[in-house]
């Protein structure tokens, strides 16, 4: 049986393939290890973006020079990266020994094996089958975890790569889904987190009747789960039943990820969206009308094909009025095999870039002002650990999701366990986030 490590790359999307794939590893014998004491090191990558391409190829040059350096071990390149460009990454890597792409998770011991064996494996499984039904080795702290519903997408938004990478969009039976969510609340998780490229399409593909509110109402019904978070609604496929179903059960945070990527009309008709300014006008009436309290995250891309002063004045207009209480901005990355890469009026990446700096400007001031306004209110904190250094316990409330958001601070004259939850009176916000004190 061999050491393995695994280093994981990019969206929680991939983290649920590397649990999947440390459980079949542990299932076969294997031992997992840091990469320095391992005979095979297996990196999960993104290949989403130019910039997650150039952080898995960091990463391998690094491996590389660590096995250089004395330490002799095999280097498998996984997931996205691997799919997107299996062949230029053997001719041009030569230190990378095996590729394992987005269809073929299932394989990974197969490829381990055959790379211990002196072979150079490259499986690229059908990237439109069924999802396997594969258990995880949950990575996560274990009062939280990611919930994949489905995999891949339908969307087709002409920048973007995932469909020719991930396949059509195929959600998971719902018994699939709601046996491991009942496996993961019998292991102590107490929010989950659904994701997808899109949870809101969620059973369409079925015909079997499953919705998206449907599983929802029976994941709340999953005792020792408290939280439920959804990430990833695309506007278009919010229903007002669906809305009625976050607004009515309790376990469900009010937290819409709604990832617009532009409001000009003209701009979201070359990028193949669904939507118009209009119709997300009307659903961000709906969803606080629903939820008051509701917080509202989205993603935007800035330097899009067409997209000049009057459009960026625009966008600029809408995220001031509309005060989206968590926002990602990116340039736009032409990206090979997409229709954006090659339409006319192309923004200059510095142009881009500079739009990027002016909306997180913006964002700084609404999430201050956000931030302002919970002052002196209760606040619902999943407490996740103790900073020694400044003597405060720290944790997310519902507005708050891991690894993307920030954290809630609080003081507490007695301990408080990881993985509990407390009310907090938020007192102050320090360093732009909230302090506060248990109650």
């Amino acid at each position: 049986m061999a050491k393995i490590s695994l280093i994981s790359l990019g969206c929680e999307k991939n983290t649920v393939n590397s649990e999947q794939m440390l459980w079949l590893l542990t299932q076969a014998g294997h031992e997992t290890t840091d990469p320095e004491y391992s005979d095979v090191v297996i990196l999960n990558t993104c290949g989403f973006i130019d910039s997650a391409k150039t952080e898995a190829i960091e990463h391998i040059l690094s491996l590389a020079r660590l096995r250089d350096g004395g330490h002799d071990f095999k280097i498998i390149v996984a997931g996205c990266l691997a799919q997107r460009h299996p062949d230029e990454i053997l001719s041009e890597l030569p230190e990378v020994d095996g590729i394992l792409g987005t269809g073929s998770y299932s394989e990974i011991n197969r490829v381990v094996d055959e790379v211990l064996s002196g072979e150079k494996p490259k499986l690229l499984g059908e990237i439109d089958g069924p999802v396997p039904d594969v258990p995880r080795l949950v990575t996560t702290p274990k009062w939280y975890s990611y919930l994949k519903i489905a995999e891949g997408c339908d969307n087709r938004c002409a920048y973007c790569v995932i469909p020719s990478i991930r396949g059509r969009y195929r959600s998971r039976t719902m018994d699939e889904v709601l046996d491991e969510a009942r496996g993961l609340a019998r292991s102590g998780t107490k929010e989950l987190i659904l994701i997808a490229q899109d949870v809101t399409r969620y059973g369409r593909d079925l015909r079997d009747g499953s919705s998206l509110s449907e599983l929802l109402r029976r994941l709340c019904g999953i005792e020792g789960i408290e939280w439920v978070r959804l990430h990833y609604l695309y506007p278009d496929e919010i229903t007002d039943e669906l809305l009625e179903v976050i607004a009515g059960e309790a376990k469900i945070l009010k937290y819409f990820d709604l990832p617009i990527q532009h409001v000009n009309d003209a701009i979201l008709r070359s990028m193949n969206r669904r939507t118009t300014k209009s119709e997300l006008e009307t659903l961000l009436g709906k969803i606080r009308a629903s939820a008051p309290d509701a917080v509202l995250r989205t993603s935007i891309i800035c330097g899009l094909p067409g997209e000049g002063e009057e459009e960026f004045r625009e966008l600029c207009d809408f995220l001031s009025r509309h005060r989206f209480q968590r926002a990602g901005f990116f340039a736009f990355s032409p990206q090979e095999g997409t229709k954006a890469a090659s339409m006319p009026c192309q923004v200059p990446e510095e142009t881009a870039l500079s739009r990027v700096e002016i909306l997180q400007r913006l964002q700084e001031r609404i999430m201050y002002e956000y931030n302002l306004s919970r002052l002196n209110t209760e606040i619902n904190v999943l407490c996740e650990g103790y900073d020694p250094d400044r003597g405060v316990y720290f944790g997310r409330s519902g507005a708050d999701s891991p690894g993307i958001d920030e954290q809630v601070r609080f003081r507490s004259r007695k301990k408080v366990p990881e993985g509990s939850f407390v009310r907090v009176l938020a007192k102050e916000l320090s360093e732009g986030e909230i302090l506060g004190e248990r109650i």
